[in-house]
C-alpha cells in the first residue's frame, strides 16, 4: 500500500548517493504507507525515509534531488521523466506540510489575539473606567472650583444670583433644614436661565427665584430641592459633567487639574436646556419621608392636576402629620424677597 489511495504500489529508478563522496548508485524507489525504501535491484533496501522527514534541495528543476532532513548529504535524485513518483512525493510533501506545526505562525495569531484584546480594552473598557476613576480621584475642592466655574457660565446667561440682606439668613435656614448642617450655603437662587432647580459639582443647587415667589407654601421650595439632592446623589455631577465632556478632557483633568474652556461651556448649554430625569415614586416618597416633608405641595406644583404625580399624593408619608416646619413665617416672606421683590 502507498500513502495514496490511488496506487497499490509506485516504483520508480533513481540515483541514490549515502554521502557527499560516495558514488551515485542507481536504486529502485518504492513510496510506501509511511516511507521512501530505497533498494538495490536484487531487491536489498539500501535505506528508509520517513516521508514526513523528505526535503526537497531544488524544488521546481529537474532531475529532483530529495534528502532527508536535517542530513543534505544524503541524496536521491530522480529524473524527469519519472514524473509519477515526482508528483506522488511532491504532493506528499505538501499535505505533510500544511499538517506540520508553525510556531510562527501561532506567535503571530496569539500576537494578533492579544492586539485585539488590548484594542477591545481600549475602546470598551478603557473609557468607562478612565471616567470612573476620574470621578473617584478628583478632590472636594477641585469639584467644587468646577462647581464655581460652571456657576460663573450659568449667570452670564441667567442673571448674577439674587440675594438681599434680609434673605440672606433665611436661605442658609433653608439650606440648614433640607439639606442638612454642613450645606448651608449650598443653595443659589437664580433670576432666571434655570427650568427649576439643577444641581453642580461640588454640591450647589441652584434653583428658579419663580419657585420661592410663586408659592405660598415652602413646602414646594423645599420639595424641589429634595428633589434636585436625590438625583445629585443617584448621579454623581462630575460623572454626568465627564461623560458629556468626553475621553480626552477627563484625562485632561487627570494630568493638568482643569477642563477645557468649550467642555466647561458646553456642559453649560444642555445643562440650561435638557429636561431633568424622572426618579422613580419609590426613590422620591423614601426622600420625602426622610426629610420629613410632605410631597403633596410638591406633586401638585409639578403638575396642577395632580395625573402624572398621583402617586405622590396618595402615599404622601406624612399627609397625617403634615411636614416638620421649613421655614418660620417671617423667614419665607423674607426670602420671598431675595431677588428684590
Amino acid at each position: 500500500m502507498t500513502a495514496l489511495k490511488e496506487y497499490e504500489r509506485l516504483e520508480a529508478s533513481g540515483l541514490w548517493r549515502p554521502e557527499p563522496d560516495a558514488q551515485r548508485r542507481e536504486v529502485i524507489v518504492s513510496l510506501g504507507d509511511a516511507t521512501l525504501t530505497i533498494s538495490e535491484f536484487s531487491g536489498r533496501a539500501l535505506a528508509h525515509w520517513s516521508l514526513a522527514a523528505v526535503r526537497r534541495a531544488n524544488k521546481g528543476q529537474l532531475p529532483a534531488i530529495y534528502h532527508p532532513d536535517g542530513d543534505p548529504g544524503e541524496t536521491l535524485e530522480l529524473a524527469a521523466d519519472e514524473t509519477a513518483m515526482i508528483d506522488a512525493i511532491e504532493r506528499l510533501l505538501r499535505v505533510i506540510d500544511r499538517r506540520r506545526p508553525r510556531p510562527g505562525k501561532l506567535r503571530l495569531i496569539l500576537i494578533a489575539a492579544f492586539a485585539l484584546i488590548v484594542l477591545g480594552g481600549a475602546v470598551f473598557w478603557l473609557p468607562g473606567a478612565l471616567l470612573s476613576h476620574t470621578q473617584r480621584v478628583v478632590p472636594v475642592v477641585k469639584r467644587q472650583e468646577i462647581g464655581e466655574a460652571l456657576l460663573a457660565r450659568i449667570t452670564r446667561v441667567a442673571g448674577q444670583p439674587c440675594m438681599t440682606d434680609e434673605a440672606r439668613q433665611p436661605l442658609r435656614h433653608l439650606a440648614l433644614r433640607v439639606l442638612g448642617e454642613t450645606r448651608q450655603d449650598d443653595l443659589v437662587v437664580l433670576p432666571g436661565g434655570v427650568r427649576d432647580t439643577a444641581h453642580l459639582p461640588g454640591g450647589l443647587i441652584v434653583m428658579n427665584r419663580a419657585l420661592i415667589e410663586d408659592h405660598e407654601d415652602p413646602d414646594i421650595a423645599a420639595g424641589y430641592i429634595v428633589v434636585e439632592a436625590l438625583r445629585a446623589r443617584r448621579a454623581d455631577p462630575l460623572g454626568d459633567l465627564l461623560n458629556h465632556a468626553g475621553l480626552w478632557s477627563a484625562l485632561r483633568l487627570l494630568t493638568t487639574g482643569s477642563l477645557p474652556e468649550r467642555a466647561l461651556d458646553s456642559y453649560t448649554e444642555t445643562l440650561l436646556t435638557r429636561e431633568p430625569p424622572r426618579l422613580p415614586e419609590e426613590a422620591l416618597l423614601k426622600a420625602f419621608s426622610a426629610a420629613q416633608l410632605r410631597s403633596t405641595p410638591y406633586a401638585f406644583a409639578v403638575d396642577v392636576t395632580g395625573e402624572s404625580t398621583i402617586g405622590l399624593i396618595e402615599a404622601d408619608p406624612r399627609a397625617a402629620e403634615g411636614s416638620r416646619l421649613v421655614l418660620s413665617d417671617a423667614d419665607w416672606v423674607r426670602l420671598q424677597g431675595i431677588c428684590g421683590g
